[in-house]
């Protein structure tokens, strides 16, 4: 591998290094990014045998696929030649070069002035610390404002990078537009609408407080609810403790619940972000106290799904999902160390509803071996236990009715289970039928001019058969 260097040849052509041209002429071959570029145009009125590497945009698929590409066929050129490689904007900021210095630690690299820095000259704007990203790369970005978009090159580029900002701030909100041509204000929305577009072309987007936002991520909640809990906020959020919303947390679980049975896409977008909000507000609580913070949640949270998904992250295989399930429980069970089949059983939480808790408690016991063999098996426990409850009230006493009646649904659960039905959203169903029917059993009564207590348990029933 031959001797590679690397120059950041600036933005508008007039602020190139003043060593670039001694050392382009000091290397065998010169090949350049792209020469779409005014810094590049520039030089190759000087030097016309600059190779661009323009062809390399057309077949990459993507921008992470351009840059393993650009870094390719300059690796390739440097294997018997020297090669001076020309990058607009800076160095520094480009990728393809990042990756060539994995390669060639001994390159030898000349900045140059970048993209962001001149936009900012040209804004007239000091930002002591901002985000940047290049048209290419938008899509698969981390957005934080202030913002700064490099290469918005094309019409196809400012829409796609239109509709990723849009998302993530509000296609209301206001930009600057830094180019060659000059700037502009203009609303985000506008972005695909301008005249003209070139390598010049610069986005800046501005943070704002919360109060003039339109969209917001996770660390906005978090900044609301620590505004609502200081001394000037609000008293009811002031107050709250992890004891106190408990209640909340488990009544939003059930509106979220309610929400997708009902496949309501509004009332799921608002159920789902109450229950973030209780997630967020125990985030809050190991902050305040200095106990865990956000970083040790979301960790812990991604450090479980790559460690009990090692049928993608590891060399574990699951070719459906029964089996990606059991590669999970193996691993969990693994990472718990569970001394006993008793303690992976105890695990399930006692505070889960009690349906939920048997059909849990039930399949983890199926683990050892400990299960009915068939459906039939389990009906025929169920049966056995009724005739204990008939038993049970033969005798008169309730502890002992209410021991039998847990276990006719205990054993009705595993029933259920062994059908492959889900005993909770089962009998969910059950209870919204039989309330839907009740329903019309008043409407049928009282459109004749009676009341449901005017009528016996067996017109009652009566009725309810008819609309059966």
């Amino acid at each position: 591998m031959k001797n590679i260097t690397v120059i950041g040849l600036g933005v508008d052509g007039y602020d190139l290094p003043s060593v670039t041209h001694d050392l382009i002429k000091e290397h065998e071959v010169v090949v350049a990014r792209t020469g779409e570029a005014l810094s590049v145009k520039s030089l190759m009125k000087n030097y016309p045998n600059i190779i661009t590497l323009d062809s390399v945009y057309i077949k990459s698929r993507n921008f992470d696929t351009l840059n393993l590409n650009l870094a390719k066929e300059v690796l390739n050129l440097a294997k018997d030649k020297s090669v001076c490689y020309l990058v607009d904007g800076s160095a520094t900021e480009d990728n393809s070069v990042s990756l060539i210095l994995k390669r060639v630690k001994e390159a030898k690299v000349i900045a140059g002035v970048s993209h962001a820095v001149k936009c900012l000259e040209r804004l007239k704007i000091t930002a002591p610390s901002y985000s940047l990203v290049t048209a290419y790369e938008i899509s698969s970005a981390r957005l934080t404002a202030p913002l700064v978009v490099t290469a918005i090159d094309s019409a196809m580029l400012a829409s796609e990078v239109k509709l990723t900002l849009s998302n993530r701030f509000g296609e209301e909100c206001t930009v600057l537009i830094s180019s060659n041509a000059g700037v502009k204000k203009i609303k985000l929305y506008e972005l695909d609408r301008l005249k003209q577009y070139d390598y010049s072309t610069c986005l800046y987007l501005a943070d704002c407080p919360l109060e003039q936002k339109q969209r917001f991520d996770f660390d906005d909640l978090l900044e609301i609810l620590n505004r609502l809990r200081a001394p000037n906020g609000c008293p009811w959020d002031r107050e709250q403790t992890e004891k106190t919303i408990l209640k909340n947390v488990v009544e939003e679980a059930y509106e979220l619940v309610d929400a997708v049975n009902q496949e309501d896409d509004d009332m799921i977008v608002e159920e789902t972000g109450d229950l973030i909000l209780q997630s967020a507000f125990y985030t809050i609580f190991g902050e305040e106290d200095c106990r865990y913070n956000r970083y040790d949640i979301l960790s812990g949270v991604c450090s479980k799904l790559i460690s009990r998904h090692t049928h993608v992250f590891g060399g574990d295989k699951a070719s459906v999902a029964d089996d990606a399930l059991s590669v999970w429980n193996k691993n969990k069970i693994a990472e718990k160390g569970y001394d006993s089949a008793t303690e992976y059983l105890k695990a399930v939480p006692s505070s889960m509803p009690a349906l939920m808790r048997a059909e849990k408690v039930g399949k983890r016991a199926s683990k050892y071996g400990f299960d009915f063999a068939c459906f039939e098996d389990a009906i025929k426990k169920f049966n056995e236990e009724v005739v204990e409850l008939k038993n049970a009230k033969l005798s008169g006493d309730k502890n002992e009715i209410e021991k039998e009646c847990g276990d006719v649904i205990f054993s009705a659960v595993n029933a259920v289970r062994l059908l492959g039905v889900d005993a909770e959203l089962s009998l969910s169903r059950s209870v919204d039928k039989f309330i839907s029917r009740f329903s019309r059993v008043e409407e049928k009564v009282t459109s004749s001019g009676k009341n449901l207590t005017d009528l016996t348990p067996d017109e009652l029933d009566g009725v309810y058969e008819s609309v059966k």
